[in-house]
């Protein structure tokens, strides 16, 4: 009897020794450890739920995301762009940088997207707090886009059908190159293509494009006024922006590293579906506009140059300051990251 006792106390703790090992083997999410394992919601969406009873049943839940940071003054180009996204069933998300909700309301659709406000913030602050890869992992696609765009040629299901089948993972629509504000020649349409990954032109950088070209800004890049990111992508892109870093100035040349393989391949830039980028300057604006009057005329009416005022700030040359300088800190960043990481290799070292 005794002899029995003692083989199933060694059977028990053997069983116990292996729960707790394949229980260690277990990759749990960090602070979930006090809770049973089936009750653990990992990710989340932004789906909204009413307050009592069932949502409206749906074909099927939303699998895409627009979001843009807006402002009221472009409130006819950023109601053109809700209409389409939400007519192609995306969740739109609304990021207010200039405080104003309420004059949204006038719109039919305004309460069916999802309005966040911050004073003076720019659309990367934005997405680093309120589209964490947990809360956006059930989206195919994000798009993250500027509020100074023209979606006239532009169709949100053809644009998804199209970046699948190429297989890219970070992308943007083309630029209508007669209306549009091109920085960069990778960014203009071509009219003979679906899609391209590369130019052979030198742009406005003065940097030269050829055949031999394998980095930024002649392939393997886009530019961050409308990017498309695959989810994979995304949740690398977000690890990637800098918390303090608002304006995001370098973010684009880095981003081949997200692109879940090869930049030159996984990167591209649609040319079926194009739209106008109006390159307005909104950040830094005065919140408003004096009227100013010399000599008994209202010069702000019309339009001509109001005197410049002693120790007056300019808030554009400000934001572009302040820009420039988060660049150079990113590349700092980056370099210093690059030398102290042992365990990293740079799939694209430069020649």
């Amino acid at each position: 009897m005794g002899m029995d006792n003692h083989k199933n106390s060694i059977v028990q703790r053997s069983l116990r020794w292996k729960v707790r090992r394949s229980c260690q083997n277990k990759c749990r999410p960090n602070g979930s450890d006090p809770l049973p394992e089936g009750i653990i919601a990992k990710t989340s969406n932004l789906e909204r739920r009413p307050l009592w009873g069932y949502p409206e049943q749906k074909k099927e839940p939303s699998k895409y995301l627009f979001a843009a940071a807006v402002g009221i003054k472009q409130k006819e180009a950023v109601n053109e762009m809700v209409q389409k996204f939400l007519s192609s069933d995306f969740v739109v998300m609304l990021f207010h940088y200039d405080g104003i909700v309420d004059k949204w309301r006038s719109f039919r659709w305004s309460n069916s997207v999802i309005h966040i406000s911050a004073l003076n913030q720019t659309k990367w602050w934005f997405a680093k707090r309120f589209l964490h890869p947990d809360i956006v992992a059930e989206y195919s696609y994000i798009f993250l886009w500027d509020e100074d765009l023209g979606v006239e040629n532009f169709n949100p299901k053809r644009y998804i059908s199209i970046v699948r089948d190429e297989g890219l993972e970070i992308s943007q629509p083309a630029l209508d190159i007669g209306k549009s504000e091109v920085h960069h020649q990778i960014t203009a349409r071509g009219r003979r293509s679906r899609v391209h990954r590369r130019t052979y032109k030198t742009g406005d950088t003065g940097i030269r494009c050829d055949y031999t070209s394998m980095a930024p800004p002649c392939t393997g890049w886009i530019e961050v006024m409308a990017p498309v990111f695959s989810h994979s992508a995304w949740r690398c892109v977000w690890y990637m922006i800098q918390n303090d870093l608002i304006h995001a100035w370098g973010l684009d040349i880095q981003l081949g590293y997200c692109a879940q393989g090869d930049r030159t391949q996984n990167i591209g830039v649609v040319d079926a579906e194009y739209i106008v980028h109006y390159g307005l300057p909104t950040l830094g604006e005065p919140e408003k506009k004096m009227n100013l009057t010399v000599s008994g005329e209202n010069i702000t009416s019309l339009g001509k140059q109001a005197p410049p005022q002693r120790n007056a700030l300019n808030f554009r040359v400000e934001v572009r300051r302040q820009s420039y300088n988060e660049y150079k800190v990113f590349k700092r960043r980056w370099k210093k990251a690059v030398a102290e990481d042992t365990c990293w290799t740079d799939p694209y070292p430069e020649s």
